[in-house]
């Protein structure tokens, strides 16, 4: 496993909130007092790859991994989370990433559609979406495969303790 520290969390890097306050400003007058949270620091384990962040505590975890680690596998579809599309695992669980906060998991386990392939080879329900055609425009199907994982783990977990 490797670590990566995300390159606008250092010590000398910039701070998020001063760019979320500019944005604020921008919206409502440079005269406005308004004020936003304090960065936090936020660790996680994404596909393996250990990374340190500091993050506006209201980043999603959709947001995180598409702006900060450029991991696009995982879509924002209704905003609501009813489409799954935003659907990723974390510790293995079956997780909409649109409607959770990235502060919420501080040490979790993250597995996107991109980290459920091992060593070059595809996990099965990817190979199987793929041999039994089960696309229809492809955008929601990672959420889709990622929630099917979660499924499988899940009911696996349920017979071992019963």
């Amino acid at each position: 496993m490797t670590e990566v520290e995300n390159p606008g969390s250092g010590r000398d890097a910039e701070k998020l909130p001063r760019a979320v306050q500019t944005t604020v400003r921008e919206r409502v007058g440079a005269q406005s007092p308004m004020t936003t949270p304090e960065a936090v620091s936020v660790r996680l384990t994404v596909n393996g790859t250990r990374h340190s962040f500091m993050l506006d505590p209201r980043t999603t975890l959709l947001d995180l991994l598409r702006e900060h680690l450029d991991l696009t596998g995982t879509k924002k579809g209704c905003d609501q989370g009813q489409c799954g599309a935003c659907t990723m695992l974390i510790d293995g669980r079956r997780v909409n990433s649109y409607l959770t906060f990235a502060v919420m998991y501080d040490g979790a386990r993250i597995t996107t559609i991109e980290g459920l392939a091992a060593d070059g080879a595809l996990h099965p329900l990817q190979q199987a979406f793929i041999d039994h055609d089960a696309f229809q425009c492809g955008y929601c199907t990672p959420g889709q495969i990622c929630s099917a994982v979660g499924l499988i783990a899940e009911r696996r977990a349920t017979f071992a303790n019963s």
